[in-house]
């Protein structure tokens, strides 16, 4: 399994997540010339824009670490551009998901979700 198909099963995890917590999935991989979110989700407060960051357990460094002052303002262009061609009221957040592979396998009872990462 490539780099790509776990990154995918990752954001797949994380996405049943957010279901789970009340949130409905609007788009996953969403593309902008300034990059790409994992996940736009919403509810009835909040669009969600949640970045995805697996890693295997033994990792030097965290999901939580890659995600760069870079790569936020990636994510932060990305989620304009979004706003721009999708209105919407709702007050928009970013977040951060990590998730832990075993195996090269994501798994549920592993992601750390943090609301408002930046």
């Amino acid at each position: 399994m490539n780099s790509r198909e776990k990154g995918n099963n990752a954001e797949k995890l994380v996405a049943s997540y957010l279901a789970n917590k009340g949130y409905k999935v609007v788009c996953m991989n969403y593309h902008s010339q300034y990059g790409e979110i994992d996940i736009i989700s919403e509810n009835d407060e909040f669009i969600v824009f949640v970045e995805v960051k697996s890693r295997k357990n033994r990792s030097v460094f965290s999901g939580l670490e890659a995600v760069t002052k870079s790569k936020q303002c990636k994510i932060i262009k990305t989620a304009e551009q979004y706003l721009t061609a999708c209105c919407t009221d709702k007050q928009p957040r970013f977040d951060v998901a990590t998730v832990q592979l075993i195996n090269n396998k994501p798994v549920y009872e592993s992601i750390f979700y943090i609301e408002n990462a930046f």
